[in-house]
């Protein structure tokens, strides 16, 4: 049997979820979650996705976040735990897009924002797109569900 066909394959509606606790530095003066920090806890949900066991890209390549959107539904309040749902929409020849949403474990199934991110695979020393690996796909393939 080739390695390609018994690797795992990453397929859209693959889902990654974080969980992730609200700082109370988190909240602004109106006092609930600052909007800025929707985006922060989707890059820690990647980082924990893409950065898991230190193996996913070796030294020359590296994954660059080329899209991020949001709409914000419901305000988080502290004290929370804020659950990142990363659901792949889209797995392109060098692109992953996610669909993302929050919730609160207090509240499951209740969105609290809804967005889109699309990461790009590129070469480090160039910022350049460039295809991904059969073992990048594998190792991310670990990761979602």
């Amino acid at each position: 049997m080739s390695t390609e066909s018994s690797v795992a394959a990453l397929k859209e509606g693959a889902v990654f979820k974080s969980v992730i606790p609200v700082r109370w530095g988190d909240m602004d003066a109106v006092g609930h979650v600052n909007n800025t920090l929707y985006f922060r806890y989707v890059e820690e949900a990647r980082a924990q996705c893409f950065d898991a066991e230190n193996v996913f890209f070796p030294n020359d390549r590296v994954p660059l976040l080329a899209h991020a959107s949001f709409d914000f539904i419901k305000s988080v309040i502290y004290p929370a735990t804020v659950v990142v749902i990363m659901t792949v929409t889209r797995l392109g020849r060098s692109s992953l897009t996610f669909d993302v949403v929050i919730e609160t474990q207090d509240e499951p199934g209740v969105a609290y924002a809804k967005g889109k991110n699309v990461v790009v695979a590129a070469e480090r020393s160039s910022g350049q797109s460039s295809p991904w690996t059969v073992a990048e796909l594998s190792h991310l393939a670990r990761f979602f569900v």
